[in-house]
């Protein structure tokens, strides 16, 4: 297992990691490609086809918009959303944009972007190719890439579980299931953070490992409280109007009641969830977590546990690397793609990993954290993906809110026990795939079934 807790983590834009994210990546890999090649002067057209998922919400999703600004050279990471907002808008307008950033090309969408919704690559749903021509009409270049999920960009020749690839320093405590994952932490006397951070070590520094996961909190806690400062409309056409800074508003007005409400940790856990998850449809910065569709949940546990148990910066790190350690063994033995799994590939994973991470950050063993990770997901079990108008909005964002507090009674139930329990990580691990394989592909992130189909849009 050498997926990294900065893989898991990472900052990029909405509204979609695996639609949005994923082929501005791809279109970035492409254009460096005739770079490299020295093709780049040469070009002057480039063809995007998108298949499956990716065609059929992908307008919901920004997929036209990501890709064209890939190809201009801009990476997610990075991406000031402004100045990407007013790159597209001249790009529009003039119907020319500059290849990787240097290389004017005409680009007409209409023509340039194929939508190929009812067609799916049979390696995953999330298919697109690039095919770059010279004056002349000659094809210079064609590749092939799949979004599989959280951000993460596969070449076709990449795609299988059999392919090696170059993953660097081997870690020194490589896993490849949860048992696997306890019984190594186990014969070194380790947590599993202490084990995930023994990992990362063999990759960077750990100073930098340390001041990596301050980064990545930092990030969180931004985009909460941007979210709770903007309201409006949120763009896409179904009018969903802003909910978090009205609640956080009123929150604020009854901090008397709040302080005597038992439950009044919950309306913050829903409150912050909301605010990050309505940042991430605005196309807002987010942080993967490990997914865009699912960025709210994680972020909304752990300021549970910074703000409710006085949490330390060490506690924090706890949870972040428990939590990677968890989604690695999803995204390596399952899925994180809601086009491949459906939702609880997203939502099901982040409530996974948030419960274990809290769970961790609050004292518990290893079995108690796997226990916590198990019982995330148990629950979360057949979630479809089914985004009303292809938008990740409806049910996306009040999704985020539920899964938060699932983790968090998650978290709770397992530490109330001794780790000892029925269902094991790996096996709800394994149910999570073959459900996924099994639902049906209209309730997978296409928007022709479920809510999809029986909100009528207005």
């Amino acid at each position: 297992m050498t997926v990294s807790v900065f893989d898991l983590f990472k900052l990029g834009v909405g509204p979609s990691s695996s639609h949005t994210m994923g082929p501005m990546t791809a279109a970035g890999r492409f254009a460096a490609l005739l770079v490299e090649d020295g093709q780049l002067a040469r070009a002057v057209r480039v063809e995007v086809t998108l298949y499956g998922s990716l065609a059929l919400t992908g307008r919901g999703h920004a997929t036209d918009r990501a890709v064209m600004l890939g190809l201009m050279g801009h990476a997610p990471a990075s991406l000031d959303p402004d100045a990407g907002e007013a790159a597209l808008a001249e790009a529009r307008a003039s119907q020319w944009l500059s290849l990787a950033g240097t290389q004017g090309i005409a680009f007409d969408e209409s023509r340039d972007i194929v939508w190929l919704g009812h067609e799916r690559l049979p390696q995953h749903p999330n298919g697109l190719t690039f095919a770059a021509f010279d004056a002349a009409g000659g094809e210079l270049r064609r590749e092939t890439y799949f979004s599989i999920g959280g951000g993460f960009v596969r070449h076709e020749r990449e795609m299988g579980r059999n392919v090696p690839e170059d993953e660097g320093p081997t870690p020194p405590f490589p896993f490849n299931s949860g048992a696997e994952l306890l019984d190594k932490a186990q014969a070194a006397g380790l947590t599993i953070a202490e084990l995930m951070a023994a990992n990362e070590a063999a990759l960077r520094d750990p100073a930098e490992v340390h001041a990596g996961l301050d980064a990545i909190f930092a990030a969180m806690e931004a985009c909460i409280d941007r979210g709770m400062r903007e309201d409006g409309v949120l763009p896409g056409g179904l009018s969903v109007k802003r909910r978090a800074k009205q609640i956080h508003a009123t929150i604020q007005g009854r901090m008397e009641k709040q302080i005597s409400d038992p439950l009044a940790a919950m309306d913050f856990v829903n409150l912050w969830a909301m605010a990050v998850n309505e940042e991430n449809a605005a196309g807002g910065r987010v942080v993967t977590a490990p997914t865009n569709g699912a960025a709210g949940l994680v972020p909304a546990v752990l300021r549970f546990y910074h703000r409710f148990h006085q949490g330390s910066p060490e506690g924090v790190r706890t949870f972040l690397l428990t939590a990677a350690a968890i989604g690695a063994l999803y995204k390596e033995n399952a899925s994180i793609s809601g086009a491949e799994v459906g939702c609880q590939g997203e939502v099901g994973v982040a409530c996974s990993m948030a419960a274990a991470g809290l769970a961790a950050a609050l004292g518990a063993s290893n079995a108690q954290i796997e226990n916590a990770a198990e019982i995330g997901m148990e629950h979360n079990l057949g979630l479809t993906c089914d985004p009303v108008g292809g938008l990740v909005q409806v049910p996306c964002i009040e999704r985020n809110t539920m899964g938060a507090v699932k983790a968090i009674n998650a978290a709770y139930l397992a530490l109330q026990g001794d780790g000892t329990h029925i269902v094991s990580l790996d096996a709800v691990i394994e149910t999570m795939r073959q459900t996924g394989n099994d639902m049906r592909s209209k309730y997978k992130e296409t928007s022709l079934g479920g809510l999809a189909v029986n909100v009528v849009e207005c």
